[in-house]
């Protein structure tokens, strides 16, 4: 039994796409704690409906309709993005804004060490996933009609500036770490020397692959994206590398040539190269803001399951995640410089 009106949806996609007849059945997709997403299946052909939560939301989260209009710009131009049907704004429809978009066939690892495939396998993966960013950075935003998508410049004094009052918004406990980041954080940005479209989230698990080969067909979950400095999206998949090994996106303690995985400074010269950049400075203060910024995202999660709004089954356990975020923050703040505690 599907949590949205199957009757009037039906009839609204029968006016949005040609030749639908009948709504064959709707299936909520696992996981995915913000936007919660469907496949949306007929006689022959099955879709995606990415909708808003229901509830009380917080100022500019869940924005599935930025999510829309950046598709609708990248797709033409041949990025692998699947590509937008249609946008629903009217709340009547399903109780809140959605959107319809192709559903991309493929392969979707959720685990970053990646054991379903061959050793010999595995490194080309990585090197599609991060070619493909490096060709999203490469992308003219002003030419795209996305000008006014995002402010880009002081990108990582506004983004801390929105997260900390993202976290407050959504604060639940006192955590001595969190509020030591958001004191030294805006002290210590680094000079922004470029700007462009950046995911915002962009990591393995938001990839679909070749059913058999390691090329992305399609990037997906762009809620976050904005236009901004690319070493923000960058710096957040490198993440993956000092991240504790845990079955998921992060590689840390792994022994990465036993596994047939690139090293960090393999995929920092594969980007380097792709993106055209001479090199990359420290990380650490990138990783102290992108795990700042982590912890504020899965505050959210843990502020909608306080309000029994939280759409996945596994929103308990990544709420747990915001203390141990924290606690990683700071460190990789102590390894940039910071001092106390």
């Amino acid at each position: 039994m599907s949590d949205l009106d199957e009757a009037v949806l039906e009839r609204w996609l029968q006016g949005v796409v040609p030749g639908f007849t009948k709504l064959a059945s709707l299936e909520k997709f696992p996981g995915g704690q913000s936007n919660p997403t469907y496949r949306v299946a007929t006689a022959g052909k099955s879709y995606v409906l990415r909708r808003k939560p229901f509830g009380q939301l917080l100022p500019s989260a869940h924005a599935v309709e930025r999510e829309f209009r950046l598709m609708s710009a990248l797709h033409p131009t041949g990025f692998p993005t699947p590509a937008p049907i249609a946008l629903c704004d009217d709340a009547t429809v399903i109780g809140t804004t959605f959107y319809l978009m192709e559903l991309v066939e493929g392969r979707t690892f959720w685990d970053g060490s990646l054991p379903g495939l061959q050793l010999a396998e595995r490194r080309a993966y990585y090197e599609a996933m991060v070619d493909t960013l490096a060709a999203l950075h490469r992308l003219d935003h002003q030419a795209l009609g996305l000008g006014d998508f995002g402010r880009p410049g002081n990108f990582f004094a506004r983004q801390v500036d929105r997260w900390t009052k993202q976290y407050r918004a959504a604060q639940t406990d006192d955590i001595p770490e969190i509020e030591q980041l958001i004191e030294w954080l805006p002290r210590t940005v680094p000079e922004q020397t470029r700007a462009s479209i950046i995911h915002g989230d962009y990591r393995i698990d938001n990839l679909i692959y070749g059913v058999e080969e390691p090329r992305v067909q399609a990037v997906l979950d762009w809620e976050l994206a904005t236009i901004g400095d690319p070493l923000a999206d960058f710096t957040y998949l490198a993440m993956n590398w000092a991240i504790p090994f845990d079955g998921r996106s992060g590689l840390g303690g792994l022994d990465l040539e036993q596994a047939g995985l690139p090293s960090l400074q393999d995929m920092i010269a594969r980007y380097c190269e792709a993106a055209g950049r001479d090199g990359l400075p420290d990380l650490h203060w990138y990783f102290a803001y992108n795990l700042f910024r982590l912890a504020g995202i899965v505050q959210g999660v843990k502020k909608r399951l306080a309000d029994g709004n939280a759409s996945s089954a596994e929103a308990a356990a990544t709420a747990a995640r915001v203390l141990p975020l924290a606690r990683s923050a700071w460190a990789e703040a102590r390894k940039a410089g910071a001092t106390g505690n």
